[in-house]
């Protein structure tokens, strides 16, 4: 009978560590976006686009 009362005690002790845990990671705003992530791979990576140099304009000349 007395091994119960030990297993109670260690399984309230686990209990209060993992609810620490997570009122600590809470907290710290780990779970603040679960939308983002899961849909992310659905998303196709942006192509970074190079720029080039441009040749300087031509001026016209509307003085005819």
């Amino acid at each position: 009978m007395s091994i119960i009362y030990v297993l109670i005690t260690v399984s309230v002790i686990v209990a209060v560590i993992f609810f620490t845990a997570f009122v600590y990671s809470v907290k710290r705003g780990q779970y603040d976006d679960t939308y983002t992530p899961s849909v992310r791979m659905l998303f196709e990576d942006e192509l970074v686009k190079t720029t080039t140099p441009k040749a300087p304009a031509q001026k016209e000349n509307n003085n005819q």
